[in-house]
C-alpha cells in the first residue's frame, strides 16, 4: 500500500476528533471513514476490515460498560482486530481500550493529570518525537501492560504512557491536538477544570507554550506510523508541564 487506503475512526464525542492528524491523512491520500460509537453500530467485521484503525479519546471509562453498553462491542471488536494483527493507533481513552482488548486491567487511577507535562519514551521508538516535549494529558484512569507488550513511554504520575503490541500503537496523552483544539477543550471543560482547582489562565498560557510543539512531535509520530504501514512493516494486509490533581477518576479526553 502507498497511501489511499481508509482508515476508521472510532470516536466517542463531538469534542474527541482528530485534530492535527486529520491534515497529515489528507496529506498522505488516506480517506478517513467516522463511527460515532455510541450511536453507530460497530462491528467486529467492520473494525477488523479497515485499512487503519484511530481510536480517539472520551469522557467514559473502558471499564463501564454497565452504563455504556456500546463500549462492549468496542472492546470485542477491538479484540477481533488485535487478534488478526492489524495496525491500530489508540489514543488516551484508545489506548485504554485497546489494553481492555487485550485483556489487560483498565482502572481509576486517583489522579487526575490534566495539563501538559513530560513522557520518558524509548530511544527509537515510535514515540521519538516527543523526547523532550511536554504532552497533552487529560485523564484520570490508568492501565495495565498487556501481556507481551513493549513499553514505549512512561511518566512520573502514571507508569503506562505508549505501548506497542504487535501492530497495535497506544499513547495515554493526545499528539492529535494542537492549541486551537486545546482552547476548544478548555472552553468545553471549564465545569471539570474548575471543579479540580486549576486555573484556565494558566492552562491557556501552558498551551500557548506548549501546544504547538506537541501537536508538531504527533504529525511525526503519525507520519512514522503510516510509513510503517504503506512499506508493509507494520501495515495493514490483505488479511482481514501541567497541573496533577487527586479527585477521583475524573474526566478521560
Amino acid at each position: 500500500m502507498t497511501g489511499g487506503g481508509t482508515v476508521l475512526v472510532l470516536r466517542h464525542g463531538p469534542g474527541e476528533h482528530l485534530g492535527r492528524f486529520a491534515e497529515v491523512l489528507d496529506r498522505r491520500g488516506w480517506s478517513v471513514r467516522t463511527l460515532d460509537v455510541a450511536v453507530d453500530p460497530v462491528d467486529a467485521g467492520t473494525v477488523t476490515g479497515a485499512d487503519a484503525v484511530i481510536v480517539l479519546g472520551g469522557a467514559v471509562g473502558a471499564y463501564q460498560a454497565d452504563l455504556f453498553p456500546y463500549l462492549a462491542d468496542e472492546v470485542a471488536a477491538l479484540r477481533a482486530r488485535l487478534d488478526a494483527d492489524r495496525p491500530t493507533l489508540g489514543v488516551c481513552l484508545g489506548a485504554q481500550l485497546l489494553a481492555a482488548a487485550a485483556g489487560a486491567e483498565v482502572r481509576p487511577g486517583g489522579v487526575t493529570e490534566l495539563g501538559f507535562f513530560p513522557v520518558q519514551v524509548e530511544p527509537g521508538s515510535p514515540l521519538d518525537a516527543f523526547a523532550g516535549v511536554p504532552v497533552l494529558q487529560w485523564h484520570g484512569d490508568t492501565f495495565e501492560l498487556p501481556e507481551g507488550a513493549r513499553p514505549l513511554a512512561s511518566g512520573d504520575t502514571y507508569a503506562n504512557q505508549g505501548f506497542q503490541l504487535g501492530r497495535a500503537l497506544a499513547v495515554q496523552f493526545h499528539p492529535e491536538v494542537d492549541g486551537r483544539m486545546f482552547e476548544q477543550w478548555i472552553a468545553s471543560g471549564v465545569g471539570e477544570i474548575l471543579d479540580l482547582g486549576l486555573d484556565p489562565r494558566r492552562l491557556r498560557a501552558d498551551g500557548e507554550r506548549f501546544a504547538e510543539a506537541q501537536a508538531r512531535a504527533g504529525e511525526r509520530m503519525l507520519e512514522r506510523w503510516l510509513d510503517e504501514i504503506e512499506a508493509g512493516s507494520l501495515g495493514a494486509t490483505e488479511d482481514a508541564p501541567g497541573d496533577a490533581v487527586s479527585a477521583g477518576r475524573g474526566r478521560t479526553r
